[in-house]
Protein backbone atom coordinates (compact mmCIF):
# COMPACT_ATOMS: atom_id res chain seq x y z
CA UNK A 1 0.00 0.00 0.00
CA UNK A 2 1.50 3.17 -0.93
CA UNK A 3 2.46 6.45 1.83
CA UNK A 4 0.51 9.16 0.73
CA UNK A 5 1.94 11.06 3.37
CA UNK A 6 3.94 14.03 2.31
CA UNK A 7 7.21 14.70 4.02
CA UNK A 8 7.73 18.31 4.85
CA UNK A 9 11.46 19.58 4.45
CA UNK A 10 13.11 21.24 8.19
CA UNK A 11 13.00 24.77 6.92
CA UNK A 12 9.04 24.12 6.03
CA UNK A 13 8.77 22.52 9.60
CA UNK A 14 10.68 25.26 11.31
CA UNK A 15 8.86 28.12 9.33
CA UNK A 16 5.62 27.14 10.47
CA UNK A 17 6.34 26.24 13.86
CA UNK A 18 7.54 30.12 14.39
CA UNK A 19 4.19 31.71 13.18
CA UNK A 20 3.37 30.90 16.95
CA UNK A 21 4.59 33.50 19.07
CA UNK A 22 4.98 30.64 21.79
CA UNK A 23 7.24 28.62 19.10
CA UNK A 24 9.53 31.87 18.38
CA UNK A 25 9.67 32.86 21.97
CA UNK A 26 10.84 29.47 22.75
CA UNK A 27 12.92 29.52 20.01
CA UNK A 28 14.88 32.71 20.45
CA UNK A 29 15.20 31.96 24.45
CA UNK A 30 17.22 29.11 23.66
CA UNK A 31 19.27 30.65 20.76
CA UNK A 32 20.26 33.31 23.45
CA UNK A 33 21.14 30.67 25.82
CA UNK A 34 23.37 29.21 23.27
CA UNK A 35 24.83 32.71 22.46
CA UNK A 36 25.42 33.02 26.85
CA UNK A 37 27.14 29.74 26.93
CA UNK A 38 29.20 29.85 23.45
CA UNK A 39 29.26 33.85 21.89
CA UNK A 40 28.13 32.31 18.40
CA UNK A 41 26.62 35.52 17.39
CA UNK A 42 25.75 34.70 14.10
CA UNK A 43 23.95 31.26 15.34
CA UNK A 44 21.72 34.69 17.64
CA UNK A 45 21.36 36.34 14.40
CA UNK A 46 20.64 33.39 12.38
CA UNK A 47 17.85 32.34 14.83
CA UNK A 48 15.98 36.47 14.82
CA UNK A 49 15.82 35.67 11.11
CA UNK A 50 14.83 32.56 11.02
CA UNK A 51 11.93 33.71 12.81
CA UNK A 52 11.72 36.94 10.56
CA UNK A 53 11.43 34.81 7.70
CA UNK A 54 8.56 32.73 9.52
CA UNK A 55 6.70 35.87 10.29
CA UNK A 56 6.56 37.43 6.57
CA UNK A 57 10.66 38.12 5.57
CA UNK A 58 12.66 40.60 5.41
CA UNK A 59 11.12 42.89 3.21
CA UNK A 60 8.20 42.97 5.83
CA UNK A 61 10.54 43.07 8.57
CA UNK A 62 11.98 46.42 7.01
CA UNK A 63 8.09 47.80 6.39
CA UNK A 64 7.52 47.40 10.27
CA UNK A 65 10.79 48.35 11.06
CA UNK A 66 11.20 51.67 9.52
CA UNK A 67 14.67 49.70 8.97
CA UNK A 68 16.98 49.58 5.17
CA UNK A 69 16.49 46.17 3.73
CA UNK A 70 19.70 45.63 2.77
CA UNK A 71 20.91 46.75 6.36
CA UNK A 72 18.68 44.03 7.75
CA UNK A 73 20.67 41.56 5.55
CA UNK A 74 24.40 42.73 6.64
CA UNK A 75 23.03 42.55 10.03
CA UNK A 76 21.25 39.24 9.71
CA UNK A 77 24.57 38.20 7.89
CA UNK A 78 27.23 39.50 10.64
CA UNK A 79 28.72 42.06 8.12
CA UNK A 80 27.44 44.43 10.09
CA UNK A 81 26.49 44.79 14.40
CA UNK A 82 22.99 45.90 15.21
CA UNK A 83 23.28 48.78 18.16
CA UNK A 84 20.83 47.83 20.81
CA UNK A 85 17.94 50.36 19.75
CA UNK A 86 17.83 48.93 16.28
CA UNK A 87 17.61 45.16 17.83
CA UNK A 88 14.97 46.21 19.88
CA UNK A 89 13.31 47.35 16.57
CA UNK A 90 13.88 44.54 15.65
CA UNK A 91 11.92 42.19 17.81
CA UNK A 92 8.99 44.64 18.67
CA UNK A 93 8.32 44.37 15.10
CA UNK A 94 8.47 40.35 15.48
CA UNK A 95 6.25 40.85 18.15
CA UNK A 96 9.06 40.13 21.05
CA UNK A 97 10.27 41.54 23.83
CA UNK A 98 13.90 41.46 25.53
CA UNK A 99 12.83 40.64 29.38
CA UNK A 100 15.96 40.14 32.21
CA UNK A 101 16.79 37.61 34.74
CA UNK A 102 19.15 36.53 36.51
CA UNK A 103 22.16 34.55 34.97
CA UNK A 104 21.95 31.09 36.07
CA UNK A 105 25.81 29.93 36.78
CA UNK A 106 26.71 26.30 37.14
CA UNK A 107 27.30 26.53 40.90
CA UNK A 108 23.50 27.84 41.04
CA UNK A 109 22.61 24.78 39.54
CA UNK A 110 23.84 22.37 42.32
Amino acid sequence: MPNNKKLTSWDNYINASLKDNREAIAYLETALEEYQADGDTKSLMRAIQRVAEAKGGITKLAENTKLNRQNLYRIFSNKISPRFDTLSKILKALGITITFKPFKTQKDCA
